[in-house]
């Protein structure tokens, strides 16, 4: 008798401790749980954010003279706020990019899929595939993307621009008669049919063309370009009459790796899936689109003329005509709040240097 009443003790006392067990685990899991939703947002950013050096950069870059390019600092601090980030993915598609198997797996405008076979005869046209042989053997690259926002009239910075060793120009922002804001030089121009320049007058002498494809016509009228030849119809498949011939040989055209707009629009912005395909609201604006490239390939990244203050609706809207901010509509295929929101967390952040001010303004 006494000893099944030691024996139901014991198990007494194990069934406790098991529940006990069970309980702690479960308060643990709930915890890290807790403490993981209180850290990071639901992209998977830091929730406090500063420009602050940890203990580890400031050894690696706090012996550096002022102004020296810093190695890997954009993608450091990159990965301090959004640990998910990976660097590796080039600026262009090359004749390997089929190993890149994310963009495999979408159409444009966040992958290849079922445009292969025209991207491949087009990569045998252009045959250079990088920034050219001096922008591609420097140890540290600074690189800057200028928006055309009207916050950079009268901000006298084109001087500044110019030192920088990237210079990325977006659609057709021109650069002649506003040198003083924006400066002379131009590394590439990333641009789609609908955006690029269309007087061949108002191309640079020097610089790399590239195209963001964002449909299947996209690779088509880059084929016509290559080619030199005239598009029968100018506005068969786009949404607004597109250039009929760009200046540049073969050898200075390129393609935008896909990818920044994906990573982008999927994961960094947040904006819909809709199953991979382009629709309303879940494609990132240019601009944000070569911020995402350059925070891979580039190691300090630098925005100007980035930012819409709708508080001040008499303001130009590009620094380039005399349009007003007021003329500013909603975009069906942007998500402008969501994605300033992102270009928010990067300038806080210090990831990204703004010379204009105008993603936080006072909020930075």
């Amino acid at each position: 008798m006494r000893m099944k009443l030691y024996l139901n003790l014991i198990l007494g006392l194990c069934f406790v401790m098991a529940l006990g067990f069970l309980y702690y685990s479960s308060w643990r899991i709930s915890l890290r749980f807790w403490v993981h939703k209180s850290v990071y947002d639901e992209q998977g950013f830091l929730l406090s954010l500063d420009s602050t050096l940890s203990l580890e950069l400031t050894y690696k870059y706090g012996n550096l003279s002022e102004g020296a390019c810093k190695p890997g600092f954009a993608a450091a601090k990159m990965t301090v706020i959004y640990p998910k980030f990976t660097k590796l993915a080039p600026v262009f598609l090359d004749p390997n990019y089929k190993r890149f198997s994310r963009i495999g797996n979408f159409p444009p405008p966040f992958g290849v899929k079922s445009q292969e076979t025209i991207i491949d005869h087009l990569l045998s046209l252009t045959k250079n595939y990088g920034l050219g042989e001096d922008l591609d053997s420097l140890n540290c690259k600074k690189c800057i993307i200028i928006g055309n926002g009207g916050i950079l009239v009268n901000k006298s910075l084109g001087q500044k621009i110019d030192e920088y060793d990237v210079v990325v120009r977006l659609n057709g922002a021109p650069v002649k008669c506003f040198e003083k804001d924006v400066g002379s030089k131009t590394t590439l121009r990333i641009t789609y049919p609908e955006g690029a320049i269309q007087k061949t007058e108002h191309y640079e002498d020097q610089s790399l063309f590239v195209l963001s494809a964002f449909k299947a016509q996209d690779f088509k009228w880059l084929r016509h370009m290559v080619y030199k030849q005239n598009l029968v119809r100018l506005t068969d498949g786009f949404w607004k009459s597109v250039a009929r011939r760009v200046p540049r040989e073969a050898s200075d055209m390129r393609i935008l790796n896909p990818y920044f707009i994906q990573e982008a629009s999927f994961k960094l912005i947040g904006l819909p899936h809709n199953n991979g395909q382009m629709g309303r609201g879940n494609i990132p604006t240019l601009g944000t689109v070569a911020i995402t490239m350059a925070l891979h390939n580039c190691d300090e990244v630098a925005v100007a003329g980035f930012g819409y203050n709708m508080s001040t609706p008499d303001a130009p809207l590009h620094y380039y005509e005399k349009v007003k901010m007021l003329a500013i509509k909603e975009s069906w295929t942007h998500n402008i709040p969501k994605e300033k929101e992102f270009l928010q967390k990067l300038v806080k952040a210090g990831v990204i240097q703004d010379l204009t001010n105008g993603i936080c303004g006072a909020k930075c």
